[in-house]
């Protein structure tokens, strides 16, 4: 099996994962694997890791748990593989795109993998979860180890773009320099929410903004 994520995340991802709480969770998640199916497969837990290396990250898209239905979740937060029918959150997250993004049009893939790329990391607070049983991960330990990557994102790299969408995802504000980084919040693109204000929202164009007045180049958020 090749390396579960990008070397450049070695000197912080390496000392997490050997923490006493990650063999708990690391347990925990192989009896889960045992008892029944978990999403995403074992080689893909740390995708957005593997795409996204630490030292070309410019944006991070947090989301809170993997999709939980078949063949949906990979790795990567609000993405789904080629061939699997967009979930209503991402539909919404192209919905915004399209007034946004001059040239913007809806992919028939939901396939997130182009952005991660180019620096956009997509990452869930908690990257496991039972099929068919949203947030059955949480609490587990998870979440203390991607609020300490978000901490080391937030340290030791300069002009970041946090999109923080909903409540979940901005309690994690208190983790991010916001004197030297960007944070954009707004509600979850979820249907039950994305009418109270992430429609108009325009975080894509105001990340690319912000990356090329810091001298960055700005993401292509186009998918084809």
């Amino acid at each position: 099996m090749g390396k579960r994520f990008d070397q450049s995340w070695e000197p912080i991802l390496g000392p997490l994962l050997n923490q006493p709480y990650m063999a708990e969770l690391s347990f925990f998640v192989q009896q889960s694997r045992n008892q029944g199916r978990v999403f995403p497969p074992r080689e893909l837990v740390f995708n957005a890791f593997k795409l996204t290396g630490f030292d070309s990250l410019k944006v991070v898209i947090l989301g809170q748990d993997p999709y939980h239905n078949d063949g949906q979740a990979h790795g990567l937060a609000f993405s789904v593989p080629d061939g699997i029918a967009l979930p209503p959150s991402l539909k919404n997250i192209f919905k915004e795109l399209e007034t946004d993004i001059p040239g913007f049009k809806t992919p028939r893939s939901g396939d997130l993998s182009h952005w991660a790329q180019q620096g956009v990391l997509l990452l869930n607070a908690t990257l496991t979860v039972n099929a068919h049983q949203a947030g059955s991960h949480q609490k587990k330990g998870w979440e203390q180890f991607t609020d300490q990557v978000i901490k080391a994102i937030s340290d030791q790299k300069d002009a970041v773009v946090f999109l923080l969408w909903g409540a979940y995802a901005q309690k994690k504000t208190n983790l991010i320099d916001a004197n030297k980084h960007l944070i954009l919040n707004t509600v979850h693109p979820s249907p039950l929410s994305v009418y109270r204000g992430f429609f108009g929202c325009k975080h894509f164009s105001q990340a690319n903004f912000f990356l090329q007045k810091h001298g960055e180049k700005a993401i292509d958020w186009k998918l084809l």
